[in-house]
């Protein structure tokens, strides 16, 4: 079961849902609008081990907006602390984004509930763009959970600003062969 913009609201005001800096305007009939925070990282490596921590640049975005170049990738995050310990968050690019060509976290919309932090974005795009900081760039819905919740503890609990992937921390590549 979906909640609508007026049940998150209210569970935003019960405190079941985290929505810090919660802006009313931002609330829609079944989510609410996530903006772009001011910095971005970028992989410095052009191949990717998932065995090795990879190495980022950060940038700014500055306030006249920062292009991004076709088919190029970056993180960016939410302004927005969000999460909840009752609902399950789901993450969706805005349509409008969609439409100007910039896929947004097409990766891992499903949030693990009991997750509160930042969103990581994860920015594709495959027109020339130029993105601002404060854009509504997402939406967010949230979902009831059926069933016995565990929590979530994991390595992106209580992100701030963008997070680089932390797949190198992963138990399972001890077992596998260099």
């Amino acid at each position: 079961m979906i909640l609508t913009g007026h049940e998150i609201r209210r569970q935003i005001d019960e405190n079941h849902i985290t929505v810090t800096p919660f802006d009313p305007g931002c609330l829609n009939p079944n989510s609410i609008d996530l903006s772009l925070d001011d910095t971005i990282l970028r992989y410095r490596d052009p191949i990717i081990d998932p065995r090795v921590e990879p190495e980022v640049t950060e940038h700014k975005i500055p306030e006249e907006g920062l292009l991004l170049e076709p088919m190029s990738f970056c993180l960016g995050s939410s302004r927005e602390i969000v999460g909840s310990t009752r609902y399950v968050p789901m993450v969706h690019a805005k349509s409008s984004t969609a439409r100007a060509g910039l896929f947004v976290h097409v990766t891992a919309d499903l949030i693990d509930i009991g997750s509160i932090g930042t969103i990581t974005f994860q920015l594709f795009s495959t027109l020339a763009l130029r993105v601002y900081p404060g854009m509504r760039i997402a939406q967010m819905s949230f979902w009831k959970p059926q069933g016995e919740i565990t929590l979530y503890s994991g390595k992106y609990q209580g992100s701030a600003g963008p997070r680089k992937s932390m797949i190198f921390r992963d138990r399972h590549w001890e077992t596998l062969p260099l």
